[in-house]
């Protein structure tokens, strides 16, 4: 069996969402939860150490699916010619099968979708754009992103390609162990942070709480304290970490920024 996959640089997506857009348009899914290729969002560090992570992330395509062996009508397969982990839409009947979502519950990084929080809905899934591959063209994902963040092919290719260029990983922080799933990607991880313009941190707290240079002095202070920026609490931080299986339909939307 062949094994075709992806390559993710995190340091050059900047959360676009092309990709996940281009993937929806491609195969005709309205607006709404169902993403086969989900784009999270999430912040860490207090100022001037902030960062915004974000995640692009498609079905991974495991060696071992552990969806396809936990879905009790055996409606999810895995193809030999690329190894796409695949839904046959005839075969998943929750309502009559009641199997209360195994395969979502199985797959460790939430790649199995759904139209709504009602468990007689139909499982969703990348289908590793398997159309377009028989057509000798690359997922819509992939030649969509602007920032060149993907790409795709044989995983044993990739691994030579870019192996010998970056520091590869299969698990970024909040990811699940890969040894168990074995999924089909490569990950090269953000680039450390670097202050490209040296300046006095104390120096630019000031100006900002005093609202720069030409504010009018009559107005307030943006803060009082330099610890009001500097000790931010857990209640003042958004979307503070990497959540690849939201509870409900709900929780997608805003870890996938999609919430406003």
């Amino acid at each position: 069996m062949a094994q075709y996959g992806f390559f993710f640089d995190q340091s050059r997506c900047i959360g676009c969402k092309t990709c996940s857009i281009a993937c929806k348009t491609w195969n005709q899914i309205p607006p709404g939860p169902v993403k086969y290729m989900r784009v999270f969002e999430w912040e860490e560090g207090t100022w001037p150490q902030v960062r915004l992570n974000f995640l692009a992330i498609p079905c991974y395509h495991c060696e071992n699916p552990v969806c396809r062996d936990a879905c009790p009508a055996g409606a999810i397969l895995k193809e030999d010619k690329y190894g796409a982990v695949l839904i046959d839409e005839e075969y998943c009947n929750p309502s009559i099968v009641n199997c209360n979502r195994a395969c979502w519950d199985a797959c460790p990084y939430g790649s199995i979708l759904f139209a709504s929080d009602d468990k007689s809905e139909k499982a969703q899934k990348c289908t590793m754009c398997i159309d377009r591959l028989e057509q000798n063209m690359l997922p819509i994902c992939v030649v969509s992103c602007p920032m060149r963040a993907l790409d795709f092919g044989p995983i044993d290719q990739l691994i030579e390609k870019y192996s010998k260029k970056f520091k590869l990983t299969q698990q970024l922080k909040g990811m699940p162990e890969p040894d168990k799933v074995k999924p089909a990607v490569i990950i090269k991880e953000r680039d450390p942070h670097r202050e490209l313009v040296p300046y006095d941190v104390k120096k630019a707290l000031e100006l900002w709480r005093q609202r720069g240079p030409y504010a009018d002095p009559d107005l307030p202070p943006i803060f009082n304290s330099e610890l009001d920026v500097l000790n931010v609490n857990g209640t003042k931080v958004g979307r503070d970490k990497l959540v690849l299986k939201p509870k409900n339909i709900e929780e997608l939307m805003y870890y996938t920024m999609n919430d406003e």
